[in-house]
């Protein structure tokens, strides 16, 4: 009877041992998985973006060049779709996976990168569909409606980019502090 009970323990102690190990594999598969969507999410916000153009015969051409934000949009989106490659790769080297911090700034810097490109993407998207009339800035959509929808699909997928991203950043961020122990408690370990 007590040898079952010692092999009974074993096989807890065993799997629970496994146990971490398993969640710290269902990480890296999520992480790889976030980080090789943003590849090809990138490829198109790029794609759709600089392909973007549409004439009008009363206001001429419209185009990618036409608006600097649309610029700043496609490098970001450059950056983080080599960055993903980049990191894709690198993460399943394990030299490379013992170092969080590699992952964790990088994965922190490009998230908020993305915050900034959506959120001037999004300011675009905005004036060209409502304008602004205190600075007579006209609505541009009804005169120019397939590079406004466009544009709209391409500032959509430049959202699942910043939301993979955000994701990344928590992943890396775990990674990274996991490492430590949690800060003590004064009232729990006594007086100090």
């Amino acid at each position: 009877m007590r040898d079952t009970n010692n092999t009974r323990e074993g096989e807890r102690s065993g799997s629970s041992k496994h146990q971490p190990q398993e969640a710290h594999m269902s990480l890296k598969l999520i992480d790889s998985c976030l980080r090789l969507s943003v590849i090809p999410l990138s490829v198109a916000t790029i794609w759709l973006t600089v392909t973007i153009h549409q004439s009008n015969p009363d206001y001429g051409n419209l185009d990618y060049n036409s608006i600097m934000g649309l610029k700043y949009m496609v490098g970001v989106s450059v950056i983080c779709g080599i960055y993903a490659l980049l990191s894709t790769i690198s993460s399943w080297v394990t030299n490379l996976v013992s170092k969080a911090w590699l992952f964790f700034v990088p994965d922190q810097v490009l998230a908020y990168l993305m915050t900034t490109s959506v959120a001037g993407a999004t300011e675009i998207v905005y004036l060209l569909n409502k304008g602004e009339k205190t600075v007579t800035w006209s609505e541009v959509c009804s005169s120019y409606p397939h590079f406004c929808s466009k544009f709209t699909i391409a500032l959509g997928l430049h959202v699942f980019v910043l939301f993979s991203f955000l994701f990344l950043s928590v992943i890396s961020a775990y990674r990274a502090f996991s490492v430590f122990d949690p800060p003590c408690d004064s009232q729990t370990n006594g007086h100090a």
